[in-house]
């Protein structure tokens, strides 16, 4: 489990990271959702100990990250500006990680290359941007690291290809007990991979659950009832949205489904029907309850 308690982080006069807090589970796949600029990155590096906090504690595994020596292995990074060593192949780079980890899994590495169609003599400088960030993943893979930290994981990758490391990813987190950290600037792309979401604005996570539970407890339901009806009529309802058009409501409501369903079929309402809500939906009426608005925050 990673533990962050208070973390600060500056550049100068520009405060990066402010008084966040943030708890990942161990075995989980938790997306790092934020705007460009917001401090995913920085927020990374530092658990990474790449950059020096300021204050505050972080603790892997109730180790404090000040005594990280043993951490080492436990970790893998892989940041939005990738770098290889300019004259190594695919062949010399799955080398090097080999050595650096001494859970690398060489032969998988060699298999997925194989499967990618990655040309494995070739040096990775002449490789095009999205056949770097398929190694890079390749790579942090097959570490076998505790945690694997993703910074814009499928930047530059195709949607077949991005379909193969998500699959690749999941196997990873069932079948190792992988911990994985997805940083994005985008959603939708992380919505059916990631289990738990953390949504970074100005510094610190301003909003933090599991998947599940938001896609479980909050529904969009058009109903249209015999007689005239306003919102007035649902006050009793936690409602996030009310939104009507003629004869028909569209609302947002947040609780049980079950007593919802229940209460409304009571009405005997000409039309009742709830849809599913997308992330993205649930995040926009999550931050309204929050005061913040959405799209200027992702």
């Amino acid at each position: 489990m990673i533990k962050i308690t208070g973390l600060n982080k500056s550049f100068g006069n520009n405060k990066v990271l402010n008084n966040l807090n943030c708890n990942i589970k161990t075995g989980t796949i938790y997306g790092l959702i934020g705007a460009n600029g917001a401090g995913k990155s920085t927020l990374l590096r530092v658990i990474m100990n790449i950059f020096k906090k300021d204050s505050g504690e972080i603790e892997i595994d109730d180790v404090k990250l000040n005594d990280e020596g043993e951490l080492k292995q436990k970790l893998c990074y892989v940041s939005d500006d990738l770098f290889f060593f300019r004259n190594y192949s695919l062949k010399d780079t799955l080398t090097f990680y080999s050595k650096l980890y001494k859970n690398f899994d060489l032969e998988r590495a060699k298999s997925m290359a194989d499967t990618l169609k990655l040309p494995v003599n070739k040096k990775v400088s002449t490789f095009s941007k999205g056949m770097k960030r398929q190694l890079a993943l390749i790579c942090a893979l097959c570490t076998n690291a505790n945690y694997i930290f993703l910074d814009e994981t499928f930047d530059g990758i195709d949607p077949v290809v991005r379909a193969y490391f998500k699959k690749e990813i999941a196997e990873q987190m069932t079948k190792e007990g992988t911990t994985i950290i997805m940083a994005s600037h985008n959603l939708r792309e992380l919505e059916d991979i990631c289990d738990n979401i953390g949504l970074l604005y100005q510094g610190g996570i301003i909003f933090e659950s599991e998947i599940d539970s938001l896609k479980t407890n909050m529904f969009k339901i058009q109903i249209s009832l015999a007689n005239d009806f306003s919102e007035k009529d649902f006050e009793n309802y936690n409602i996030l949205s009310f939104k009507k058009s003629g004869s028909v409501a569209t609302i947002i409501i947040k609780g049980d489904r079950e007593k919802y369903e229940k209460d409304l079929n009571a009405l005997n309402p000409v039309i009742l029907d709830f849809l599913p809500l997308t992330l993205e939906e649930i995040f926009i009426y999550q931050m309204e309850v929050l005061g913040y608005e959405f799209n200027s925050i992702v």
